[in-house]
């Protein structure tokens, strides 16, 4: 039994090969292997429902009953009234904008091993899907600055400080 989510990463790492990853930018149509049809996605074509993600307010006397439904109904919510300045999450926008408008190769110099968890790849829920998913992300834990440095050799200081 694994303890820690390191644990679970190391005893089922990840088999996609990082470069194979598309330059998003570069890519003029959508390749077959990206292609879902209703029978490639069983979970969302089974729901005709018009719900939306659901968005839970902290302030309400009940946030935890809420969020607990929200988890095991969607696995997923957006919460509004957390407290956190708009000019942070506008800067912290950007800063990810900037992070992923690097080209490919420059990301992949921060790439997370098979058995990592901090860095840049695919999402760790790919290899259980037939199809490629559309997406890339970056996942930080503890301190960004080995990463960082990898990505902005110059700059990696200033990065670090606005996204701490």
């Amino acid at each position: 039994m694994t303890s820690t989510l390191s644990d679970a990463f190391i005893s089922h790492p990840i088999h996609i090969p990082l470069s194979n990853l598309p330059d998003f930018k570069s890519l003029r149509h959508l390749p077959d292997s990206y292609t879902w049809t209703p029978k490639d996605d069983l979970l969302f074509s089974a729901s005709d429902s018009d719900e939306s993600l659901p968005f839970i307010d902290l302030s309400d006397p009940h946030v935890a009953a809420r969020v607990g439904h929200a988890c095991t109904t969607w696995g997923a919510f957006q919460i509004t009234n957390h407290g956190v300045p708009s000019r942070l999450l506008d800067h912290i926008e950007f800063l990810t904008g900037s992070l992923f408008r690097l080209p490919v190769q420059r990301k992949l110099k921060a790439a997370r091993s098979e058995n990592g968890i901090s860095g840049y790849g695919v999402a760790r829920i790919a290899s259980f899907f037939n199809k490629q998913m559309w997406s890339e992300g970056f996942t930080v834990i503890g301190s960004p600055l080995d990463d960082f440095h990898k990505l902005w050799p110059r700059h990696h200081l200033k990065y670090c400080q606005n996204f701490n």
